[in-house]
């Protein structure tokens, strides 16, 4: 299984973090060229590995970490998503729902990258927050997971708890996934909400 993230900005760098601790290899990606990054990539760890955004998309895992407005140029990498799995980190705050026809932000990304298989996950917390890893007092940072496709929301939750997140599930986009979805000047209710499970 391999592992990118596109875009390289805060949110970008605490996930890079997370597999940075685990010593799990992830290419990291933006519009922009690699060299560009590389010394900001090697200062999180040698297992993050800066590429160009046409060799970050052959990954099987994508962490799409852009700007909402940004996705459709990242989409535009390759001409079917066939066979890939989608991280929608993203939040479409600001963005009327009727440019997204009334649709969940989530939904409206996965009609750009056909053919993927689409979560939406690790974007209720800001970067500071996930900035700070998994661990908290003895507990595990909660990362919700919501998606249509129920085989790909339990492979994230499988790669969530490898970097020690507990995930919970929340269901299909337009239903438990409302929560954690920004919809037009409102956030979903737990969108912002650092919450820590402890094990039993």
């Amino acid at each position: 299984m391999s592992y990118s993230i596109i875009g390289f900005g805060n949110i970008g760098q605490a996930l890079a973090k997370a597999f940075a601790r685990k010593g799990i290899d992830v290419s990291v990606a933006t519009t922009r060229d690699p060299e560009s990054f590389a010394a900001d990539a090697a200062a999180i760890g040698p297992t993050i590995i800066p590429k160009k955004l046409a060799d970050a998309v052959k990954a099987d895992i994508i962490f799409l970490a852009v700007r909402f407005e940004s996705h459709p140029e990242v989409a535009k990498a390759l001409a079917t998503w066939q066979g890939k799995t989608i991280v929608d980190v993203t939040n479409a705050y600001g963005v009327p729902p009727e440019k997204l026809g009334g649709q969940p932000s989530s939904k409206f990304i996965a009609q750009a990258f056909s053919g993927a298989k689409l979560v939406k996950g690790f974007n209720h917390l800001v970067a500071a927050v996930l900035d700070q890893g998994p661990a908290v007092h003895g507990g595990k940072r909660v990362v919700f997971l919501a998606s249509d496709d129920d085989a790909a929301a339990a492979e994230i939750g499988v790669l969530a708890e490898k970097l020690g997140f507990a995930p919970i599930k929340l269901g299909g986009l337009a239903e438990g996934g409302l929560l954690v979805h920004a919809r037009g000047n409102s956030w979903g209710q737990l969108i912002f909400k650092d919450l820590v499970k402890f094990d039993a």
